[in-house]
């Protein structure tokens, strides 16, 4: 673990950390000047009645009779949810850090739990409430809150625009995306060291990660701040190491790990959702603004396109720690359950984990919603910029680092599993 005496911190108050911990892009393209690019302005339509996120079909099956949940009590209800949205239970991760809307219930105590698949988040504090966050093609992320559970019935639902306040704040141009922070917390859940605030994804280097998260199945990995908390005695701060179930009851969650690949993989695919999203909503702003197109139209698609391809191909990883990674065989079965297989039996789900995440580097989240809704002219413009990367062929500096044996599998996996844009939107 890094040394707080030498490490880059800096203090926070607790109450910034309002609305959860699920990472902030780095900008991909300039705002419009003098226009609104996010939930306020209405040609992205953030607040229309119907939306096509996946929790808002669930949301409607459940309130018309054709779905149910297990409202026996919290956790029936819970493992009842994850199942449903086919979010596995064994992706859990376990915050300890005061955050999200419920930060007055949440400590190491009573630490919050988050699950994930490709397209949906889901919270979970005991006694607390669930909170959903479901990534639309279009708009991004669509947050929900459950009543708290009366046992018996089945809580109401309802989108949540308080969230905004943390997950589409001015700074992020009023984006709506996901928040992903490292912090060390004191016993009472409040942050009191803070690290890598505003970045996400793949690149963020490993030693400013995991700050106020348990890292379970990670022993030989000690290159992060996860599992410390800060106490104040009478002899002055002192760092405290913390086990899952030291301090509060594992039987209330329904698993017992917070495991390391969970994390990584999260840490990469909220990072390209974010990168996504800002792409998606600049991107119309950008055309809303220039109908008729041109040359800095053109240009600025060029840039923001290459900016994503960089992602999606994992350029400037952070190398794994020497030794790899091992991971829960139980995440990895539920992880590669979801393979979409090429002809050659490869997928983009297989993992290395040795000196990175991917054999083949070529994100998985290409399947996903926010790589489906970004606009035809983008989508164009990104296709064109993976062919360049993939070409044996090309001159480019900006994607040397993959080998050519490593371009032409991707090329194939690509061509025979990904859907091609639609003919009517070219």
């Amino acid at each position: 673990m890094p040394s707080l005496k030498t490490a880059h911190v800096r203090w926070i108050r607790s109450s910034v950390l309002a609305c959860g911990l699920i990472g902030l892009p780095a900008p991909t393209t300039p705002a419009v000047a003098g226009e609104p690019t996010g939930v306020h302005d209405p040609i992205h339509r953030y607040n229309a009645q119907l939306t096509l996120d996946p929790f808002a079909r669930f949301k409607a099956d459940l309130e018309a009779g054709r779905a149910t949940l297990d409202v026996d009590d919290e956790l029936s209800l819970l493992t009842s949810l994850l199942r449903a949205l086919d979010v596995p239970v064994s992706s859990q991760m376990i915050v300890t850090s005061a955050s999200s809307f419920q930060k007055t219930i949440i400590s190491p105590r009573r630490p919050r739990a988050l699950y994930f698949n490709d397209d949906t988040y889901v919270g979970f504090v005991p006694g607390g409430q669930i909170e959903v966050i479901s990534i639309d093609p279009e708009r991004g992320g669509v947050f929900y809150i459950f009543n708290r559970l009366d046992p018996g019935k089945t809580p109401r639902i309802r989108r949540s625009e308080n969230c905004l306040s943390c997950h589409a704040t001015p700074e992020m141009n009023e984006i709506p995306q996901l928040v992903i922070e490292s912090i060390v917390p004191g016993m009472s859940g409040g942050g009191e060291k803070a690290f890598r605030r505003g970045l996400s994804g793949h690149g963020v280097p490993l030693d400013q990660r995991f700050g106020g998260w348990l890292v379970t199945n990670a022993s030989d990995f000690s290159r992060h701040w996860g599992n410390i908390l800060i106490e104040y005695t009478k002899d002055g701060v002192q760092e405290k190491t913390m086990k899952a179930g030291e301090l509060f009851d594992l039987r209330r969650y329904p698993a017992s790990t917070s495991d390391l690949l969970p994390q990584l993989l999260h840490e990469h695919q909220v990072g390209f959702v974010n990168r996504a999203v800002d792409a998606t909503y600049r991107t119309r702003s950008l055309l809303h603004q220039n109908p008729e197109g041109g040359e800095v139209v053109d240009r600025e698609l060029e840039t923001t396109a290459r900016g994503l391809v960089r992602y999606l191909l994992f350029a400037d990883e952070a190398p794994l720690p020497p030794g790899g990674v091992k991971g829960s065989e139980a995440f990895k079965a539920d992880f590669l359950a979801r393979r979409k297989v090429a002809s050659d039996g490869r997928s983009l789900r297989d993992l290395e984990l040795n000196s990175r995440l991917m054999r083949y580097r070529c994100s998985y989240m290409i399947e996903s919603n926010a790589f489906t809704g970004l606009p035809p002219q983008l989508r164009r413009a990104v296709d064109r910029e993976l062919e360049k990367a993939l070409d044996p062929t090309s001159p480019s500096r900006d994607y040397a680092y993959l080998p050519t044996e490593e371009k032409q599998a991707v090329r194939t996996i690509l061509r025979e599993t990904l859907p091609p844009l639609n003919d009517a939107a070219r």
